[in-house]
């Protein structure tokens, strides 16, 4: 063990006597015997640098991943292109080596960074304000949730079950500790949350519909906003795909009173699952109940503009039972990529990324239609759709995975009734070609 650290014998016999024990195991009195570990770990033998990188490049080929495969998957995890200026911005040390701004007086270019973000995520979804933002698009659906609670202070919460079934998952770890109840929304034949399951359920706190959906359906964001505002509840819409509102209707404008969700399509690479990005923003009236950070713009003194951490409700800045959130800090470096990328790409950019998503989606629809495969949902959708393959397609997707081609996800796995259907992702990087090749080769 003693090849992990820098601590030499003489350092950690000094330690030890600070603190008043004779060994490091003594360190761990309090913890019951039967949980400790008896036997040492069976840590490999260190590597050079050369020798863990060969490691690494075999491990990694391993995988089934982009470039080298032609990978159909998306559900929440996009391959979009990411300019190289924003690597290289972030990779600057003022950036890269930065942390949460405890003390912003310190911190005014990592405060106006936070800030930008804040503004153009508020933009994009059309809704007053953002906070710094949060871990990732799942932890930011049960913090919306919770503040829904605090907001009406009501028990019950409806969500929709074709909300991203990860995301479901989290928000049920979260709300476990409560005494709140979730609703759980059917949905229709056509691929969208069914409002009518709605009916005869009252006093919730929040209803809350992904869209695009888990199955790429886009939901009519505004049928359910006034159906929730009706009764008294606020309406939440969360998202996996942030670059369907370069091209989408914000949900702001379609009633949502809070909107979350995922935000690494903007400028973070998908490496094999994480790190993510949490966006949340709302109308002006709940910013009191926001979790996490909100950074705003002052005037010094002298006049000179300057940004302050103008909310941080979290325990150690307030009073515990006031706190709003447990979020320790937020994504610092994932906000900046998303910043600089919808900085760089523009209103008219993004919006031109969305189409090419949407264009080129239909593209492969329509091909695999015309090969005779069945389209279960009818319902628009952004990049993500659904087809229905062959009883046999299972084994043939194997196959296909062995040639480096990725043939979507498949839904039986989070829905049992939906079997042999699959979900595909198409992306701006995906070329005709590739699209072409896939086709022939689910399709001979």
């Amino acid at each position: 063990m003693m090849h992990y650290f820098s601590h030499t014998e003489e350092d950690i016999a000094a330690m030890l006597a600070a603190v008043g024990v004779r060994q490091t195991a003594d360190l761990f009195a309090d913890i019951p015997p039967d949980c400790r570990r008896k036997n040492p770990m069976q840590l490999p033998r260190p590597l050079s640098e050369l020798e863990l990188n060969r490691r690494m490049d075999h491990l990694a080929a391993s995988m089934a991943a982009e470039p080298d495969c032609n990978s159909f998957l998306g559900a929440g995890r996009y391959d979009h292109f990411i300019p190289h200026t924003i690597p290289f911005l972030l990779g600057r040390g003022e950036f890269h080596t930065a942390y949460t701004p405890y003390q912003p007086e310190v911190s005014q270019g990592t405060l106006q960074a936070i800030y930008e973000y804040q503004t153009l995520t508020a933009r994009l979804l059309g809704l007053a304000v953002s906070n710094a933002s949060l871990y990732d698009g799942a932890s930011a659906l049960a913090e919306a949730l919770l503040m829904a609670v605090r907001v009406t202070k009501k028990k019950r919460i409806a969500l929709s079950k074709l909300i991203h079934p990860h995301y479901r998952q989290v928000v049920a770890t979260y709300l476990s500790p409560t005494d709140l109840e979730i609703i759980t929304l059917d949905y229709t034949p056509n691929g969208r949350t069914d409002l009518s399951s709605m009916e005869g359920v009252t006093d919730l706190a929040a209803v809350a519909v992904q869209s695009p959906n888990f199955l790429g359906c886009i939901e009519p964001l505004q049928s359910f906003a006034d159906a929730a505002h009706r009764q008294g509840a606020l309406f939440i819409t969360a998202f996996t795909e942030a670059m369907a509102y370069g091209l989408l209707k914000s949900p702001g404008s379609q009633g949502a009173d809070i909107a979350c969700g995922e935000g690494q399509s903007f400028g973070i690479p998908m490496t094999y699952g994480g790190p993510g990005l949490g966006m949340l923003a709302c109308k002006n009236e709940y910013v009191r109940s926001l979790p996490g950070r909100l950074v705003g713009e002052t005037r010094d003194l002298e006049g000179r503009r300057g940004y302050v951490l103008t909310l941080a409700t979290r325990e150690q800045h307030i009073r515990r039972e006031k706190a709003t959130s447990n979020i320790c800090t937020n994504s610092g470096l994932c906000a900046l990529a998303a910043a600089m990328f919808m900085a760089s790409a523009g209103k008219k950019g993004l919006r031109e990324l969305a189409s090419l998503n949407h264009d080129k989606a239909l593209y492969l629809q329509a091909n695999l239609a015309q090969k005779g495969l069945t389209l279960p949902y009818s319902a628009p959708f952004f990049n993500e759709f659904v087809v229905g393959f062959p009883d046999d397609f299972s084994r043939r997707y194997e196959k296909l995975l062995r040639k480096k081609i990725i043939a979507g996800l498949p839904l039986e796995d989070f829905f049992p009734e939906m079997t042999g259907q699959y979900l595909l992702t198409v992306t701006e990087t995906k070329t005709r070609e590739q699209m072409d090749v896939f086709v022939k080769e689910v399709c001979p």
